[in-house]
């Protein structure tokens, strides 16, 4: 029976980013475009929590180089999140990050009534270490097969097939479509995408379960918003690198 004066608390929405901080992102600008979109996105996802109070909504960030680590070890309501620089230097330990993440999905920590998580993946090489064993790691924690699972590829090296392993399977047809990795190969379209993922996919996954439920089947747990307009579509040739 509803309880029409009771206001149930809000459910926390987790958003965590795994960036490549390899050496190869230190060069043409990469890493300060990165480190540049992050920063840029955190108001428009301010605004998003604020109109969705059902949701809190707490950002966390890994970081993988030679190792993986935390960035951002706690849980952040995004509201008083002050980004510090990712700095690049070293190999690409991917794997190692999939395993970190999959730590942090376990029950506990992450709370019961929790919203599923967003999941996003930037990356411009190729995985050093055992990508499939972090991947399998994370892929057993029901917290991880709920979540939104996106990849942004920055520029040309970046391993689309690894990627898309994280996503999961391809969609069929061709075209773009969110549930491929994102191909940037400039700042702006970085930007865009972050910006993307971290409003309008925000604004998705924290939506009241019946919108959810009503969702087609092919839509994944949760219905994706479209892509933003840029200058290149994600299905083309990226084109020149311009950072």
């Amino acid at each position: 029976m509803p309880f029409p004066n009771v206001r149930l608390s809000n459910r926390p929405l987790h958003f965590i980013y795994l960036c490549d901080c390899s050496g190869s992102m230190a060069a043409q600008g990469k890493m300060q475009a990165l480190n540049q979109a992050i920063r840029q996105s955190l108001p428009g996802m301010a605004e998003v929590a604020r109109e969705n109070p059902e949701a809190r909504v707490l950002v966390r960030a890994v970081r993988f180089a030679d190792q993986a680590a935390w960035h951002l070890a706690e849980p952040t309501p995004v509201q008083q999140l002050q980004w510090r620089d990712l700095e690049a230097g070293g190999i690409t330990a991917m794997g190692e990050a999939l395993h970190l993440v999959a730590e942090a999905l376990q029950s506990p920590p992450m709370e019961e009534r929790a919203l599923p998580p967003v999941l996003v993946l930037i990356s411009d090489g190729q995985p050093t270490d055992d990508f499939e064993a972090g991947l399998d790691n994370l892929m057993r924690r029901p917290w991880a097969q709920k979540a939104v699972r996106l990849a942004i590829a920055m520029g040309h090296d970046a391993d689309l097939e690894v990627l898309q392993q994280f996503i999961g399977p391809e969609p069929t047809g061709r075209g773009k479509s969110p549930r491929r990795p994102l191909q940037a190969s400039n700042a702006t379209t970085l930007a865009q995408y972050i910006q993307w993922a971290s409003t309008a996919v925000v604004g998705a996954a924290s939506m009241p379960a019946s919108r959810v439920d009503a969702a087609p089947q092919d839509a994944g747990n949760i219905p994706l918003p479209d892509l933003p307009p840029t200058l290149l579509d994600p299905s083309d040739d990226v084109g020149p690198l311009v950072w």
